[in-house]
């Protein structure tokens, strides 16, 4: 952010008490109404003043109303898009939400590869954004099943909404068309396995009340031995006849595992090797 007192003098009173209040308050993500709250500009004066912090490479626009302070240190780097996180908690401005699927893996340690797209689940349809070279993806998610949400700490000032470890694991279960396929998926639970509570688990997949979750965590569970016999008896309970696919997003091939009516089109041992990496 621009705190250099150089460079705060060479950007004239207006945008130096911008620049500054927005400092003072840690936020870098700001919007036109905190421009105009700021200095005092009508809807007009102020949209004409920050196009000048855009030229200027003071700001950079994230979306129409939504801009980011550049680092002083970037100087005139008009690409700057901020931290992905923070933007997208602004893209919601204050609607419910939390950072799921792919970007809370990254988030919790539950994969190695870095991740190009940033998923929020909301309760609200939203179209994809993309900015500054960042896309932004929207999963619908269903009002009564915002919970599993924890806060993480972007920056010691700057936190966002997350599903916590156990939610990672059931939203990915259940779409992992969201995180690269059942089988990082699986990663991602073998490499938090120390962390993860069984218990939760179940309790969340019961909550969420998908039979192909219930059925995807039973097996994983069992194929890992991370969970206690009477947990996946209560898994079990209540499966209907009807078979689902492992992995969704692969064909629907390989034999059936009668008790957990799953078509296993993701190799058993594929799985296991998991473990052994």
């Amino acid at each position: 952010m621009l705190t250099n007192s150089t460079s705060l003098k060479t950007l004239g009173p207006q945008a130096a008490k911008l620049v500054t209040t927005l400092h003072e308050q840690s936020r870098s993500v700001f919007r036109l109404e905190d421009v105009r709250g700021i200095t005092g500009l009508s809807e007009t004066s102020a949209r004409s003043f920050v196009r000048k912090l855009v030229d200027r490479g003071v700001a950079a626009r994230l979306k129409p109303g939504l801009y980011v302070l550049v680092p002083f240190e970037l100087g005139r780097e008009c690409q700057y898009a901020g931290n992905p996180l923070v933007v997208a908690r602004e893209i919601m401005h204050g609607e419910e939400y939390y950072l799921s699927h792919s970007t809370a893996m990254e988030i919790h340690g539950m994969t190695t590869q870095p991740q190009l797209v940033v998923i929020v689940s909301t309760p609200e349809p939203r179209r994809p954004v993309t900015t500054l070279g960042v896309e932004f993806r929207f999963v619908r998610c269903r009002r009564k099943h915002l919970f599993g949400l924890t806060e993480h700490w972007v920056t010691k000032q700057e936190k966002v909404c997350v599903s916590d470890l156990e939610r990672t694991i059931i939203d990915g279960l259940k779409q992992p068309q969201h995180c690269g396929g059942l089988t990082e998926v699986a990663k991602g639970l073998w490499m938090r396995r120390q962390d993860v509570n069984a218990d939760r688990l179940v309790e969340y997949a019961k909550r969420i009340g998908v039979g192909a979750v219930v059925r995807r965590l039973g097996f994983l569970l069992e194929t890992y031995e991370l969970a206690a016999p009477p947990d996946l008896d209560r898994l079990r309970e209540g499966l209907t006849a009807t078979y689902v696919r492992l992995d969704p997003v692969l064909p629907a091939e390989g034999k059936r595992l009668r008790r957990w009516r799953l078509q296993l089109n993701v190799e058993p041992e594929e799985l296991r090797a998991v473990a052994r990496t």
